[in-house]
């Protein structure tokens, strides 16, 4: 019996390889013996495709971290704000972040593919992970800015609000998917702009337009601002595992109208779309809070929390690492297959944490100095 099933698999499988060779060679006297034109249109068929492939492949590829005093010096220097290349200001608060956070968004549009989220063509159409990565990126750019409109340039003796910030949020909270009438790239670029305009002021010889107030209280409300967003992000991650309805009584409304209960597991085809939302967002935030770190020296130092605040940057710099799996993988539980979304869900959890313990430090009273 088994001799027998040897036989019959040995046959099906050269059978079907005998059948392979002969369409295979079918195919190829039917393209050299037709016309031309169809000869020629296999060939820019075949070759469409096979760029197609390559491209996709290669617009997939998120970039590296974003080298923050890099950036800044390039966004100055086409500003004409550093007189030369080997100048670096730090004196000007709020230099580094405007200029980051500019940075940050022309990333979108200067990688590899451009901006992709509103393709409708391929190879930009059919990549799926990309979008969702650019839409992190936006998210985290939204926060930065709407935070400089009503933290960062506000202090209680100061409650004006900065005109070209508030037209930066505007257009930076505009579509992430438009692709025309306006296009999404126009509406951020004039975003950017705006962004520009205000780090001019910033940078003016006795400004009096533009205000950055680096003080530990506006540092807090930032990363209070963080945390929520990762949060969120966290639980998301986090869904893709576990029981189909919320088992924290605490977390349950006194009327519960779902009887399914309030957690909600991903759906498998949406896994890979919120791990890349995340890596883009974590991408962008890490860039952004080295840039705060450059503003905010003076408070860090002062409220001994400048080693608690490098821990939240190197907590979300492992989220960066290389992913060798071609596809994001949803092991479940304690299985043999690794689940991608609960490790990114770890790295922001730690992070959280991290945020927690810089923001107790920031909000700690500063003892006065004993004088001798």
């Amino acid at each position: 019996m088994r001799l027998f099933r040897r036989l019959s698999l040995r046959h099906l499988w050269v059978h079907g390889l005998r059948r392979m060779r002969d369409e295979y060679q079918e195919t190829q006297e039917e393209i050299a013996h037709g016309h031309p034109l169809l000869r020629m249109s296999a060939f820019l068929i075949s070759g469409y495709l096979v760029l197609v492939m390559v491209l996709g492949v290669y617009w997939s590829s998120s970039p590296t971290m974003l080298p923050v005093k890099t950036a800044i010096q390039r966004v100055l220097l086409e500003q004409d704000i550093l007189p030369n290349k080997n100048d670096f200001n730090t004196e000007v608060a709020g230099i580094a972040t405007t200029a980051t956070l500019i940075a940050v968004v022309e990333t979108l549009w200067q990688k590899p593919g451009g901006y992709i989220a509103n393709d409708l063509l391929p190879p930009g159409i059919l990549l799926d992970d990309m979008p969702y990565w650019e839409l992190g990126v936006v998210s985290q750019a939204r926060d930065m800015t709407h935070m400089l409109r009503v933290s960062f340039s506000q202090a209680a003796i100061n409650m004006v609000v900065n005109n070209d910030l508030q037209k930066a949020e505007v257009r930076l909270n505009f579509s992430h998917k438009s692709w025309i009438f306006p296009a999404t790239e126009s509406q951020y670029d004039t975003g950017v702009e705006h962004l520009k305009k205000y780090l001019v002021q910033l940078a003016m010889p006795n400004n009096n337009e533009a205000y950055f107030y680096a003080d530990a209280q506006h540092l807090n409300d930032y990363l209070a601002s963080v945390e929520q967003r990762l949060k969120s992000l966290s639980q998301r991650l986090a869904a893709s595992v576990g029981p189909t309805i919320n088992t924290d009584s605490a977390a349950m409304p006194v009327t519960q109208t779902n009887v399914n209960g309030l957690y909600i597991k991903t759906p498998w085809r949406k896994l890979d779309d919120i791990f890349y939302e995340a890596r883009g967002s974590s991408w962008a935030l890490i860039a952004l809070l080295q840039s705060l770190e450059i503003d905010f020296a003076k408070a860090l130092n002062e409220k001994n929390a400048q080693a608690s605040y490098e821990q939240i940057i190197r907590e979300l710099q492992a989220t960066q690492q290389t992913i060798y799996s071609p596809v994001v993988l949803n092991g479940d539980g304690f299985g043999f297959m690794v689940n991608h979304s609960l490790v990114m869900s770890s790295y922001l959890s730690r992070t959280q944490a991290a945020i927690a313990d810089c923001r107790h430090l920031l909000l700690k009273p500063t003892l006065p100095v004993a004088s001798l």
